[in-house]
């Protein structure tokens, strides 16, 4: 017999968050249904209870309502109420070309993703990579849009240039040498994000069968996308101040790799930066065994220059020899603004022009152009600089808490988003009862290739506002 005990729901709107309240509320419940943290047969509450629960009109709930009906996720019984309706037959359905992975299959590389994009509060996902909504300007991005949009039409109905939008290219000259790094726009490829540079330099550089060097923790998504190139991946310890050089070098006599990638300033998952020193071995090692290193640099913006944490870009020392670097916006800007970019030699910017034209023709030059304005008017840097500061703030405040509850901080650093924590438990396993909580957290053994249990988990500082998310850890870690 089906279960008709009341849900409380939690709350799922914000006015601070993109779309309307009743898109939020269908989101919300949605999500929540697939992931089984509402159970088929369980009455939702009533229209009137949900309204006060949320602070919104009963008219958004009637909206919101119906459209879960319309979907599939809820069912209107007369004179009772709406229930959360049994959703095998439609998932099973032969017409359906995918199939959801389990909720109760293990934390990996791809559930993380798809939950990360699953649009959830971003407040119950001290596990995401990305910045709260109300931290970003939104204003900023939709002025980029609007002057755009006043262009000739005709600048916008064609392909754009293989190589990028030519007047970002060199914006991003003057960006780069801001960093002392020289570079002309023949030497820089628009892409769509890192993801895609990242995906672009390793298929010109492997082949199946050769390896990758990488740092260890790293940012786990490239582990797949490297995979599916018949690539072997192998991680370098990450210390305090850069890869562990001596083992970076015992590993590239054994392995022979064709690429090392590296963050050398602010790295995901510890926010730790490169020294000088080791800057100076990698580039040393990364001679004696002939393997090319890729710079992501994505955090580039948040790093508040050396003056308060030492950090070296390889690209400024060794000119783009050696050393390809990757850098974009989506972290500052808005996720959705999949700008990113290569700069390299001037050969090796051909041969992975070519490469992207063949996979994807061009690139989103409406994008490079929106970017383009933010960055040529001026305001980019304001716009950074109080990221940086309720970064400051945050850090500060989330570092307090999570030692007073009893985790560690394995690097104390004074700039970046993340904390590299040690729970002193398995995290995969904290990950699930998390979930089954609504919260999303990012288990240590993600960062890692060889993906082994680990007590460390990754926590975004600017993610941790929710009083219930503290709640959690408390009840789970004491």
């Amino acid at each position: 017999m089906r279960s008709t005990s009341k849900l409380t729901i939690g709350n799922v709107v914000s006015r601070d968050s993109g779309g309307s309240l009743v898109e939020q509320i269908v989101r919300s419940v949605a999500c929540r249904i697939d992931d089984k943290l509402l159970r088929t047969g369980s009455r939702m509450p009533s229209i009137r209870q949900f309204a006060d629960e949320q602070k919104v009109s009963r008219f958004t709930v009637v909206e919101a309502y119906d459209r879960l009906v319309a979907n599939g996720y809820l069912e209107s019984r007369r004179g009772s109420g709406f229930f959360v309706r049994e959703r095998a037959s439609l998932i099973n359905a032969p017409s359906s070309h995918t199939q959801e992975i389990p909720s109760s299959q293990q934390p990996d590389v791809v559930w993380l993703v798809r939950n990360m994009l699953r649009q959830l509060p971003q407040q119950k996902m001290p596990g995401s990579g990305l910045l709260p909504h109300e931290w970003l300007d939104g204003e900023l991005v939709a002025n980029g849009l609007r002057a755009v949009s006043r262009l000739n039409q005709s600048l916008l109905l064609h392909y754009g240039t293989q190589q990028g939008f030519l007047p970002f290219r060199q914006q991003l000259q003057l960006k780069l040498a801001e960093l002392e790094i020289a570079a002309a726009p023949e030497q820089i490829v628009t892409t769509n994000g890192v993801t895609q540079a990242l995906d672009l330099v390793a298929r010109e550089f492997t082949r199946p069968g050769d390896t990758i060097f990488v740092d260890d923790p790293a940012w786990f998504l490239m582990f797949g996308t490297f995979a599916t190139l018949g690539t072997k991946v192998i991680g370098i310890p990450r210390l305090h101040d850069g890869p562990d050089v001596a083992k970076l070098a015992e590993l590239a006599a054994l392995h022979k790799p064709k690429l090392y990638i590296i963050h050398s300033v602010l790295h995901n998952p510890t926010s730790t930066s490169l020294s000088a020193a080791k800057a100076f071995q990698v580039l040393k090692t990364a001679e004696q065994h002939d393997f090319m290193i890729v710079e992501d640099d994505i955090y580039c913006d948040m790093h508040p220059g050396s003056a308060v944490q030492a950090a070296t870009r390889l690209s400024s020392l060794d000119q783009l020899n050696r050393v390809i670097y990757l850098g974009g916006f989506s972290k500052t800007l808005a996720a959705n603004l999949r700008v990113g970019f290569i700069a390299t030699s001037r050969e090796t910017a051909i041969r992975l022009s070519d490469r992207k034209m063949l996979s994807s023709l061009t690139t989103n030059e409406i994008s490079e152009r929106v970017v383009h304005k933010i960055l040529s008017e001026g305001h980019y840097r304001k716009h950074v600089d109080r990221i940086r500061s309720k970064l400051d703030s945050a850090r500060d405040e989330v570092t307090a808490r999570v030692e007073k509850i009893g985790m560690k901080v394995e690097y104390r650093t004074p700039a970046g988003m993340f904390l590299w924590v040690d729970t002193g438990t398995d995290t995969i396993e904290l990950t699930e009862r998390a979930f089954e909580k609504g919260f999303l957290l990012a288990p240590g053994s993600l960062f890692s290739p060889h993906q082994l249990p680990s007590t460390h988990m990754r926590l975004n500082v600017a993610a941790m506002s929710d009083s219930s998310v503290w709640d959690f850890l408390i009840r789970e870690l004491n």
